[in-house]
């Protein structure tokens, strides 16, 4: 038997293991970032699609699929650490507004941007704040209300 033929097994269960990874990532994907993160995605697909299957795949499918953390704990991870970043503004809004999605309030959102001041300066908490506020107006403009009842975002 070939080295080829006693591996196909393996990589048949290799890529059924992917295949898992990318539908439960998409699932998930779908459930925090609804179609801002589809358009990500499709927005890799003619320079990068291998990007947009390992944010799919390992960002979604692997990291936010995790137990341990709500979708609404992750996303205040997530916007920390971008306004911390201060350099992924665009990331930051699809963010916030997943943190919308998931449940969480205008206050928490600004209250964790607020606190990145600290430990990011306040020209980091100020360009969270400025994207706050954009997608809070585009998320009233749409007939976005802020939520004052949870969604079950347990994982």
């Amino acid at each position: 038997m070939t080295l080829i033929a006693q591996n196909a097994p393996q990589a048949a269960n290799h890529a059924s293991l992917q295949d898992d990874r990318y539908t439960r990532g998409w699932q998930k994907l779908k459930e925090v970032d609804d179609v801002a993160g589809e358009r990500v995605v499709e927005a890799m697909a003619n320079i990068s699609p291998d990007l947009g299957r390992y944010i799919v795949e390992f960002g979604f499918g692997d990291v936010y699929s995790r137990p341990g953390l709500t979708l609404r704990e992750r996303e205040i991870g997530t916007i920390a650490a971008l306004t911390a970043m201060g350099t992924a503004a665009p990331q930051l809004k699809v963010h916030i507004a997943a943190g919308l999605n998931v449940g969480l309030t205008r206050n928490e959102i600004t209250e964790t941007i607020l606190q990145m001041a600290l430990y990011a300066g306040f020209p980091a908490a100020l360009n969270g704040m400025f994207a706050a506020k954009e997608v809070f107006a585009a998320h009233d403009a749409e007939g976005g209300v802020d939520v004052s009842v949870r969604r079950d975002t347990s994982n």
